[in-house]
């Protein structure tokens, strides 16, 4: 069994703290004996192959993806297998999000940096705006990737399913819910019995270093991989 924190941030979100770079996740994540670690950054994947390259050295496995934000503002945490679908995916955030400019005075800076924290790109659109496609649509991209789809924070009273449509749709079948670090799952499931049949999964949402491995979840996986991942959340 190997922990996992599943939803974090790094400096590339605008709301991400300066700290949270390539290295420190890695060197985080070691600390808190956290062995599996996913890198979600609005709407881009962009800091992704560092981390993983890191944390590939480093003895952390990195799930690479980005938490994006639909037309609906509901937050999916989407995840790819490195190399091509990974690709696939920031080719397609890209495409949809809109091209609104960042304001680093009111937003913060989207900056993807290397292991020495040198800058070696900036983001100039807001990464945090939704793109223009709905819940369906990019669950229908997700499968064609061959990713994980997993809504965010569904306990939250903004930018989750639960928030901004009220319930689950029937056609949605997602590989898991998450909950916040603040959420009891058991007590969770009973207070709203229709998700009785999806697996939930806790995890931090850290944007500071003091957040990162707050809430966690154990994985049944002997070797890791995008793959033995996938079928330990399935």
């Amino acid at each position: 069994m190997l922990k996992a924190d599943l939803h974090i941030h790094s400096v590339l979100s605008p709301c991400g703290d300066i700290e949270m770079s390539p290295a420190f996740l890695i060197r985080r994540a070691q600390e808190l004996s956290i062995g599996i670690i996913g890198i979600t950054d609005h709407n881009s994947t962009r800091q992704c192959a560092e981390i993983r390259r890191i944390g590939k050295r480093e003895g952390v496995y990195v799930l690479c993806g980005a938490e994006v934000t639909t037309r609906e503002e509901v937050h999916v945490l989407v995840f790819a297998d490195f190399g091509e679908p990974l690709a696939r995916l920031q080719a397609y955030l890209d495409r949809h999000l809109p091209s609104m400019p960042n304001h680093p005075e009111l937003f913060g800076y989207q900056l993807a940096v290397n292991e020495e924290e040198e800058v070696v790109y900036e983001e100039e659109r807001l990464l945090i705006h939704a793109i223009d496609r709905s819940l369906e649509e990019l669950e229908a991209f997700c499968r064609s990737i061959g990713g994980i789809f997993i809504p965010a924070h569904i306990d939250k009273t903004q930018n989750s399913l639960l928030s901004q449509l009220g319930f689950i749709p029937e056609h949605l079948h997602p590989d898991a819910l998450e909950v916040s670090h603040r959420c009891n799952p058991e007590v969770f499931r009973k207070e709203h019995p229709p998700l009785a049949d999806h697996r939930l999964i806790r995890s931090s949402d850290a944007h500071y270093p003091q957040e990162v491995g707050r809430a966690t979840v154990l994985l049944d996986v002997e070797t890791p991989s995008f793959r033995s991942v996938k079928q330990a959340i399935l």
